[in-house]
């Protein structure tokens, strides 16, 4: 393996474990707090309340779990840690839209409130969908270049 090609490795393997360990914090964070994420969840103005305890249960439990399955490269973690992220962006949008007075949730329930709050919570977010897309790119050309035999047989990886 040429120098540029374990530099590319290791850059991946790093990359790698930054998002399963945001999205592990993330999500035990919130789990310790549950009534403080429905709370937060429930100001967007986006769950029904009936659904609320359920999401803001099984959203930080999603994220754990996907956090876990990415740091072990389990497949389909990265697919639904992108689908979470787009998920994210598309609700900090609306807020940001909306003009919401309050804060993003994403690791805990006293976070600074307002519009910069919401903004730096969508550029961090775009930041990781930049580093998923770094990931799978990383995963697919692994896989075209052959150093990945098993991978080749399970294109599944990739997602």
């Amino acid at each position: 393996m040429s120098l540029r090609q374990q530099i590319n490795h290791w850059s991946y393997r790093l990359l790698r474990f930054c998002i399963a360990g945001v999205f592990m914090y993330s999500g035990v964070i919130k789990l310790l707090d549950v009534k403080g994420f429905a709370n937060m969840v429930s100001r967007y103005g986006l769950v029904p309340d009936p659904l609320l305890a359920p999401v803001a249960i099984g959203l930080p439990v999603i994220e754990v779990l996907a956090g876990v399955g990415l740091l072990f490269e389990i497949p389909g973690t990265l697919t639904a840690i992108s689908g979470m992220l787009v998920m994210f962006i598309g609700i900090l949008w609306y807020g940001v839209l909306k003009d919401l007075d309050i804060d993003c949730g994403c690791f805990s329930t006293e976070e600074l409130k307002g519009q910069d709050s919401l903004r730096q919570a969508l550029y961090r977010d775009f930041v990781m969908v930049a580093v998923c897309c770094y990931l799978y790119v990383y995963r697919f050309l692994r896989i075209k270049r052959g150093q990945d035999l098993v991978a080749r047989v399970r294109i599944k990886k990739i997602i």
